[in-house]
């Protein structure tokens, strides 16, 4: 009886280790991937985010968008009107070919606004 106990215990701790070990490997991997290339991962995080608003809005065609976080709200939304429902953490893509700035917020899954994209010297960016 107190063999067959030892013999489950050694069993399960041999199995734990198993698993500790391809767990470790599998970030290991993933830290020096991202190492050797460390922008691979903000290129991701833009793709899924690109994917994601593609599934609210139909997206310009054949251009990648720059995409910005907004950091500071209060500063955002007395400079241009764009900005009035903005939130810390929303994206704002914009396309510059398309003269296109959506803004998305991930937390809620939600296109908060959309606007033209005015760019000259007179203008301030991002207008209505």
């Amino acid at each position: 009886m107190r063999s067959g106990k030892l013999a489950v215990f050694i069993l399960v701790l041999v199995a734990l280790v198993i698993g500790l070990g391809g767990t470790s490997y599998i970030f290991y991997k993933r830290a020096k991937d991202l190492t050797a290339n460390p922008q691979k991962l903000s290129q991701e995080e833009n793709k899924k985010l690109v994917e994601a608003v593609g599934k609210l809005v139909l997206l310009p065609e054949g251009e990648m968008p720059t995409i910005a976080t907004v950091t500071d709200a209060s500063k955002l939304k007395s400079e241009q009107t764009f900005f009035a429902r903005a939130a810390e953490g929303d994206k704002v893509l914009i396309y510059t070919q398309a003269l296109k700035a959506i803004m998305y917020r991930p937390s809620e899954n939600k296109i908060i606004e959309i606007a033209p994209l005015v760019i000259g010297s007179n203008s301030q960016g991002l207008n209505r």
